[in-house]
C-alpha cells in the first residue's frame, strides 16, 4: 500500500519529465525535417522520423515519473496511448497526418469528457483539482463549461492549422501555441473566479 501513495518530487524535474518530450521532439525535428531517410526500401521523412524518436523519450520520462512518484493520472495514461496508436500509424502508412490529428483527439476527448461531466451535473475538473484550489462548487461548474469550450476551441484550431498551414508552423504551434495558450487560459480564468484571492483569504483566516 505505501508503495501506492504518490510521492512528492522537485517541482522542476516534474517540469522537465512532462514538457521536455514535446520539446525534445520540436529540437529533433528542426534537425531532421530537410532530410529523408531510407529504411527497408522505403522513404521517410524527417518529420516521420522526429515522430518515431519521440514516442520512446515520452515513454521514458513518463516511466521516470511514475517511478518517482508512484503515480500516474488517468490523463496522462491517456495521452501515452494516444500518442503511441497515432505514432505507430505514422509510421506504419507513412503519413504525417495521423500524427497531427492525435491533438485534435485529446483536446476533443478532454472536451466530451467534461461535457459528461456537466450533463450530470457534475465538474470532473472539481475531482481532480479541488484539493488544490479553494473555489465554490458554482465556481467549478463555470471553469469546466469555460475549459470544455476552450478544449474544443483547441481541438478545431488544431484540425485548421494542420490541414492548411505548413507543417513548421504546425509544429511550432503544437509545440508552444496551444500549452501557451491553455496556460494563460486556466490562469486567467483562476483569476476571474477568485481562485487565488480565495486562497489568500483563508490564509488570511487561519
Amino acid at each position: 500500500m505505501a508503495d501506492q501513495t504518490p510521492r512528492e518530487i522537485n517541482p522542476f524535474l516534474r517540469q522537465l519529465l512532462e514538457l521536455g518530450p514535446p520539446i525534445a521532439f520540436f529540437v529533433i525535428y528542426l534537425r531532421l525535417r530537410d532530410q529523408v531517410f531510407t529504411w527497408g526500401g522505403v522513404e521517410y521523412s524527417g518529420f516521420i522520423v522526429a515522430t518515431i524518436i519521440f514516442v520512446p523519450i515520452m515513454l521514458i520520462a513518463m516511466g521516470i515519473l511514475w517511478k518517482l512518484t508512484g503515480q500516474l493520472s488517468r490523463l496522462q495514461i491517456f495521452t501515452a496511448v494516444i500518442v503511441v496508436f497515432f505514432g505507430a500509424l505514422t509510421w506504419w502508412f507513412n503519413d504525417e497526418r495521423f500524427f497531427k490529428m492525435k491533438t485534435t483527439l485529446v483536446y476533443g476527448f478532454f472536451a466530451t469528457l467534461l461535457g459528461i461531466g456537466l450533463v450530470q451535473g457534475k465538474s470532473y475538473l472539481a475531482y481532480v483539482l479541488s484539493d488544490a484550489l479553494p473555489l465554490k462548487p458554482e465556481a467549478w461548474m463555470t471553469l469546466t463549461r469555460r475549459l470544455m469550450l476552450a478544449f474544443i476551441a483547441l481541438a478545431v484550431a488544431n484540425e485548421i492549422i494542420w490541414r492548411t498551414m505548413s507543417t513548421d508552423l504546425w509544429v511550432k504551434i503544437e509545440t508552444f501555441g496551444f500549452p501557451i495558450a491553455l496556460f494563460a487560459f486556466l490562469w486567467f480564468q483562476f483569476a476571474s473566479l477568485g481562485a487565488f484571492e480565495d486562497e489568500g483569504g483563508q490564509g488570511d483566516k487561519s
